[in-house]
This record gives C-alpha cells, structure tokens and sequence, in this order.
C-alpha cells in the first residue's frame, strides 16, 4: 500500500536530485590511529560503488610521516580507474602533493583552506590568504601539465571556530571569491567543528551563491552537536546538491576534541531517499558497508542512527533498485 506521504518527487523548495561523495577513505580514516588495510579499502570502493556512489574521496597526498594511514592514496586512485562511471577526489595540502595528484589521474582535487585566520595557522601553517597564493601556483601547475583534473578550494570553518571563536561571513565570502579568482575551478564550505545551525546555513549559503553562483558546488558538515542533517536541509533549501558524508560517521577535526564526526553516510542517503531525492545509492548496500565497516575498525567509536533501528516499514526510496546497480 503506498503511504500518503510518498511522492514521485520532493517539495518544489527542494532538487529532486543530490549527490553524496563519500570522504570516509579519507576524512574519516585519517582521524583515526589505526591503518585500515588497503585490501580493505579496495572492498570499501568496491562495495560503495556496487551501492551506487559515484563521487568517493581515496586519501590524500601529504608525507606517510605525517598520515602513514593514506599512504596507499596513489594505489587506490589507480584501483579506482576500472570503474566507468566512479569520480575520485583527492585532498592536498601544498603544490607538492597537487603534482602526485595530477600525475595520479584522480579526477579532482580538494585545497582546504580555514577561513578561521587562527586554525588555519593550527591545522596548514599558513594564514589564508597564503593558502590562496599557493593555490594559483597549483593551477598553474595543472595547466602546465596539460590536466583536466578539477581544483575544489574548500573554505573550512565557514560558520566558527574552536580556536578562534567568530568567523565572519564577509571574510569567508572573500576568501572563496579569493579561490576563485586564483584559479580554484570551484568551491565548497564546511562546518569544520561543528558550530553551524540551519539558519546560519540558510543564510551564508544564500549569500554565498549570490556572490558565486553556481562556483559554489558543495557543503561539508559534521555532526559535533548533532545538527549535520538538520544542517543538510537548510542547505537544500537554498539548491545545494552535493554533500560530503562518512559512512559510520567517522572522520572529524583534532581542533574539536571530543567531537563525534562527520555527517553519516547512511543516515543522510536514507534522510534525502525518504524525502523523495534521488541520490542513486542502494540502502540495504550502504548498511552492509557499514557493518563490514564495523568489523574492519573493531574498537573505534562509530556513529549514526539508522544501523540501530533499521529502516522504517514505510520506507520508498526515491532511487528505483536499477539506478543504483553498478
């Protein structure tokens, strides 16, 4: 029997269409003292992709001295290149690590930058507008090597700071505007320590498309204090479509301690199919990720809420099965 609140689409205020990247390959695992194996990566991608997931961060290029738990990152771009339709994304902090980037063939990379002037220093050891600077040496660098690959500039503790206190808009609107004009080919915001609510959400992301337009291609929140979906929804609101996530909700900032993580995976996939968006992902899929997630990080603190209770009986994904195959 339908419920009379199924709908072959979703309110007009929302897209009918989202795209979720999964950043736990990185995101998450990096904050965590254990190195998954790469054999076990290489099944995560696999089955993340099987549940239809399209956009997945591997890792990141920074010295194995600092992150010995991506140091596979270049293994893993290449594993990903079988798959036809999967886009991979990789974070780098400075110009050398965008050139084992470019020479990898990942399809994009993630620049992360701190509107917070003090956890920028914390967290890259350059204010912003140095990272800004590095960033035009980098395009330069992808256009030098006659690339494709895209650069993300993503502005990080858009909404606060743990270190700093207060981020102004207007400053994390000059610093994305900063990107671009450097070069970036696009930018995301992100709730680094958890500090954003829906109405702030609303209103910087309002701003921030009237100031760059359709530039602005993602948000990034975590879950500190239990706003990140409640955050993703504001977002909706103003047209974003693209939202990081980590299954299990692993992930989150050495700046936040005591934080639980990013947004879940699961719980954001099952959230936007149950309100009618389509995001192309398999649900019983992702649920059978995160419980082999479970097993390979036996010890470490997972979070979410769906593994607990299951999926309603009333559930109708938007995503139809076919959709989601591989």
């Amino acid at each position: 029997m339908t419920s009379f609140y199924a709908s072959s689409r979703p309110p007009a205020s929302w897209p009918q269409h989202a795209i979720v990247r999964e950043v736990g390959l990185r995101d998450g695992l990096q904050s965590i003292a254990r190195q998954l194996p790469t054999e076990k990566k290489l099944e995560w991608m696999t089955a993340a992709y099987a549940a239809g997931q399209r956009e997945i961060e591997v890792g990141s290029f920074v010295p194995a001295r600092l992150l010995p738990q991506l140091a596979d990152t270049g293994e893993l771009v290449a594993f990903a290149r079988q798959f036809p339709l999967l886009r991979t994304s990789v974070l780098v902090p400075n110009l050398k690590g965008a050139e084992h980037a470019i020479a990898s063939g990942a399809h994009l990379m993630l620049i992360p930058l701190s509107a917070s002037h003090a956890h920028s220093l914390a967290n890259l050891r350059k204010t912003p507008d140095e990272v800004v600077a590095e960033v035009a040496r980098i395009r330069a660098a992808r256009d030098a090597a006659g690339s494709r690959m895209l650069i993300e500039g993503g502005v990080g503790t858009a909404f606060g700071c743990t270190l700093q206190g207060q981020v102004q808009p207007t400053e994390v609107l000059r610093l994305a505007q900063a990107l671009l004009d450097a070069g970036a080919d696009r930018i995301s915001l992100a709730d680094t320590v958890g500090y954003a609510n829906p109405a702030m959400v609303d209103k910087l992301f309002t701003l921030a498309l009237q100031a760059v337009g359709d530039r602005l291609h993602g948000a990034h929140f975590h879950d500190t204090r239990g706003l990140g979906l409640a955050n993703v929804v504001a977002a909706l609101g103003t047209g974003i479509t693209r939202f990081d996530a980590c299954l299990g909700g692993i992930g989150g900032c050495p700046h936040a301690p005591g934080a639980s993580g990013n947004v879940s995976t699961e719980d954001l996939v099952f959230m936007l199919e149950d309100m009618g968006i389509q995001t192309e992902c398999d649900m019983s899929g992702l649920l059978a990720l995160r419980g082999q997630l479970a097993q390979w990080l036996a010890g470490e603190t997972l979070h979410g809420s769906l593994w607990r209770a299951g999926l309603p009986k009333t559930f109708e994904p938007a995503t139809r099965p076919a959709l989601s195959r591989c």
